[in-house]
């Protein structure tokens, strides 16, 4: 197969880890007589110090063209500490996302047996959780009309029925492939918009009836997903809430370097780890590349190379198992391993695969 793939470092760590996931998939291109184009572009901080634009156009139209966007992190403390800026590297992402139409994000979360001693989360909890949390992208108070000056401030919280109906039908699709139970996570007693969410939700239960679905207040849901895990399949929610419940759910997994994510919608599909773009720790080797990696599994399995993706996902629990991680899950006494190191490990091991 032939894919052109635009790659997106962004900023902090992201150069370091996408050089990684890269890697992997110039392995699995060797091995499996794939060929695989790379176009780089530049988004986040980096792209505003060079052109003064956190998403310009050159990227947009080089992600326009690919066939899929692997992308790593925005985010600079230059910015993070200046809440005056006029231009800020996040503002780059949420329009990549709203220009892509990228609508729909995909989060599994799952858990690594020998990583369950890394989480702050009893064992017992953990032990075979595995749900995946389908999170509206470009809609909600991320999107809607903003004001702010010195004494008034506000977001709002604007949905509409096509955008509600469209992620729905991601939630209870994905659900019908997997366990089919679908919960649907608001909060409709005190929010007009989530009273729509609810509302189409229960209109279109009729058309899915193979699926068990529930209803979860964004509160409750905070707390089950760590008290509960293995009562969830699949999550569907709105832009705001699916934004931190996705980051409260890197204490199921132990860390946010294992989090991969794709973003699906209208024109290229995206994939990303979850995490951010950690610009304290840029340049330094010690950033977990396995999010990166599982990324780019979760672009290979998206395009149909499910034994490619397989042997990916093989490989990083290869290393899990054989203690060749960054410090952050390493366990106590075990070796050093940096980015390069942990990235170079997977890439051999796939090749001897």
């Amino acid at each position: 197969m032939k894919l052109n793939i635009a790659i997106l470092p962004g900023d902090g760590i992201g150069p370091e880890i996408m050089k990684q996931g890269v890697a992997v998939l110039d392995a699995i291109a060797h091995k499996f007589n794939h060929e695989f184009t790379y176009h780089e572009a530049q988004v986040g901080a980096c792209a505003i110090d060079a052109v003064g634009d956190p998403y310009p156009p050159e990227t947009h139209q080089i992600c326009l063209q690919a066939d899929a966007v692997l992308f790593a992190a925005v985010g600079s403390l230059k910015y993070d500490n200046d809440p005056t800026a006029p231009i800020r590297p996040e503002t780059g992402l949420l329009a990549m996302r709203k220009q892509l139409g990228l609508f729909a994000n995909v989060r599994p979360v799952a858990t690594f047996d020998c990583l369950l001693h890394k989480s702050p989360l009893k064992e017992e909890l953990l032990r075979g959780a595995d749900f995946v949390v389908i999170r509206e992208l470009t809609g909600g108070m991320y999107f809607g009309e903003k004001y702010q000056d010195n004494d008034k401030a506000y977001d709002t919280d604007i949905y509409t029925r096509p955008e509600i109906e469209r992620i729905l039908k991601v939630g209870f699709e994905y659900a019908q492939k997997r366990r089919h139970h679908l919960t649907v996570v608001d909060k409709a007693n005190v929010l007009a918009s989530s009273r729509l969410w609810r509302q189409i939700a229960k209109e279109m239960e009729p058309q899915y009836p193979d699926v068990t679905t529930d209803y979860m207040f964004i509160d409750n849901a905070s707390m089950r997903v760590l008290t509960e895990p293995r009562f969830f399949d699949v999550i569907v929610t709105e832009n705001t809430f699916g934004d931190i419940l996705t980051d409260e759910t890197s204490c199921i997994t132990g860390s946010m370097g294992l989090q991969p994510s794709s973003s699906l919608g209208l024109h290229t599909p995206l994939f990303e780890p979850v995490h951010g773009s950690w610009p304290q720790a840029a340049g330094q080797n010690k950033a977990n590349p396995l999010a990166q990696i599982l990324s780019a599994a979760m672009l290979l399995e998206h395009f149909g190379l499910t034994d490619e993706g397989s042997l990916v996902r093989q490989a990083v629990d290869a290393s899990l198992a054989a203690n060749v991680r960054t410090p952050e899950i390493q366990v106590e006494g075990g070796l050093h391993y940096g980015t390069r190191e942990v990235g170079q490990w997977i890439v051999e091991w796939i090749k001897k695969s």
